[in-house]
């Protein structure tokens, strides 16, 4: 079966602070902030929430199958897509904007500071879901905000289960739209400051959230992650990684571990496990799309 992964393809340009950004930014003068960060590493690399949980996903054996938009400079991503072996049916192009654009500074403490240009991901709402026997899952992950809206009630009429994972994007609704966002879930993730967002939003604690859905998960980054089902919570410890080099991407990474779990029909617990054993894999690789399996995910 494939999973249907809404969300962003980007390209990211990834720049390295090698100080602190703490030991930059004073902070009574937040107000006046005028900083500029020497920044001696810099690449482009292939990323995007979408590409990202696509990438890891194949990598895992899964099918996933990225539903976005690309712009105009889209091309190369089309190329990388179809050497990965993944497909791009679900891909849209439009010819007068670019693709969305990353651009991420991380310092020497792997905190990130990050601008984002969306282009093409606004005009996301024009992919349409549609019943399709071959998909048994999906991922509502962030996107333009119309997509994520649009593709979370066409998800439900087409009866495919679905995660929602709105990442960066949350702060884009309100708790009325994150409400009706849960009701229409079957899991929820969020890592642990969206966790605490989305319940202030909303007015639902974690435990609540989890009675309203098969499970929700809270990552916790280096601390491994929290499992909520029907209102227990079981602590899945992290993965240590042979080295921190780069987290961009890391979220992703585990998603994709979390999708193909789920496609497999594994329970929450187990899928979370494999979602830190892939992450802790990512963080030791610069980039999103870099890193390689060196361990068998079903055994």
């Amino acid at each position: 079966m494939a999973a249907l992964i809404c969300g962003s393809l980007a390209f990211d340009t990834i720049m390295t602070f090698e100080g602190r950004f703490a030991e930059q930014i004073l902070p009574d003068q937040l107000h006046i902030l005028n900083v500029s960060f020497l920044v001696p590493s810099l690449r482009r690399d292939f990323g995007g929430c979408a590409g990202n949980i696509a990438y890891s996903l194949k990598l895992l054996g899964g099918e996933p199958l990225p539903m976005a938009m690309l712009g105009s400079d889209g091309a190369d991503y089309l190329e990388r897509l179809e050497s990965l072996g993944i497909s791009a049916r679900h891909v849209g192009q439009v010819q007068d904007t670019y693709t969305a654009q990353a651009m991420i500074m991380t310092d020497r403490d792997n905190n990130q500071i990050t601008a984002f240009h969306p282009g093409a991901m606004m005009q996301a709402h024009a992919n349409r879901i549609g019943a399709d026997s071959r998909v048994g899952v999906g991922i509502i992950a962030p996107d333009g905000r119309d997509a994520m809206l649009e593709h979370a009630a066409q998800f439900v009429a087409a009866d495919i289960p679905f995660v929602f994972d709105p990442g960066q994007g949350l702060p884009m609704f309100n708790g009325q739209e994150l409400t009706q966002f849960i009701e229409q879930a079957t899991w929820v993730t969020v890592n642990d400051y969206e966790g605490k967002m989305l319940c202030d939003r909303t007015g639902w604690s974690l435990a609540d959230i989890s009675r309203k859905v098969q499970g929700l998960v809270v990552t916790l980054g280096a601390e491994g992650c929290e499992v909520w089902v029907n209102g227990d919570k079981t602590h899945v410890p992290p993965v240590k990684p042979a080295a921190v080099v780069d987290p961009t991407g890391c979220g992703d990474a585990w998603r994709g571990a979390l999708l193909f779990g789920l496609e497999k029909g594994w329970p929450l617990v187990r899928c979370a496990k494999l979602g830190n054993r892939v992450g802790a894999l990512k963080i030791a690789q610069r980039g999103p799309q870099n890193y390689t399996l060196d361990f068998d995910p079903l055994a």
